[in-house]
């Protein structure tokens, strides 16, 4: 068995021949701007070598970053963990499905792998999540797999000329260990 595998997906980590698949990725602009805002253009170079070095990493304060591929083999998406805190025991993530692989439940079964390691491997006891609030598919993503809406941050992000706002959504350790499967 295989950890870091589910019934759809299974997560891996960076490998050098990635950084084509980033480099089509980083293409998509509307893309960009639902993960953070959109970036100046990327050179090949500079994104292989980014994957260079992203395959190079370890684990480090807990962060990690996966390629979400299908079981097939195709890579589909990306996430990676940030904002590690083992005195609190919280974090949070940040996750990417390319559009033509979206919708096929890859996203919350990575999610679940994420979470699963981190509260029975690594003791954290909550995640908390930043979602734009215009990306109504990431807000019913995470209310359908339990995430509580925990507050709002009220015009914390601009882009395409307009202020939005940042939801933080939730979920503790007890939370998910009740959620059926």
């Amino acid at each position: 068995m295989n950890y870091w595998q589910g019934t759809r997906v299974r997560l891996r980590a960076i490998e050098p021949e990635d950084a084509e698949i980033f480099y089509q990725w980083n293409q998509d602009s509307e893309r960009a701007r639902n993960l953070d805002f959109v970036w100046p253009p990327s050179s090949r170079a500079s994104v292989e070598a980014w994957a260079q070095a992203e395959s190079l990493k370890r684990m480090e304060n807990d962060q990690v970053r996966w390629v979400i591929e299908s079981l097939q083999s195709i890579p589909v998406g990306a996430i990676d963990t940030h904002s590690c805190n083992p005195r609190y025991g919280t974090f949070s993530y940040g996750i990417d499905i390319a559009p033509e692989h979206q919708r096929k439940g890859y996203a919350g079964e990575a999610i679940r792998l994420v979470l699963r390691y981190y509260f029975e491997e690594l003791r954290y006891q909550k995640v908390t999540v930043p979602v734009h609030s215009y990306n109504t598919a990431s807000i019913h993503l995470h209310e359908k797999l339990g995430f509580k809406l925990e507050g709002t941050h009220r015009r914390m992000g601009y882009t395409h000329g307009a202020y939005f706002d940042v939801l933080w959504y939730g979920m503790t350790v007890d939370e998910f260990h009740v959620l059926p499967l």
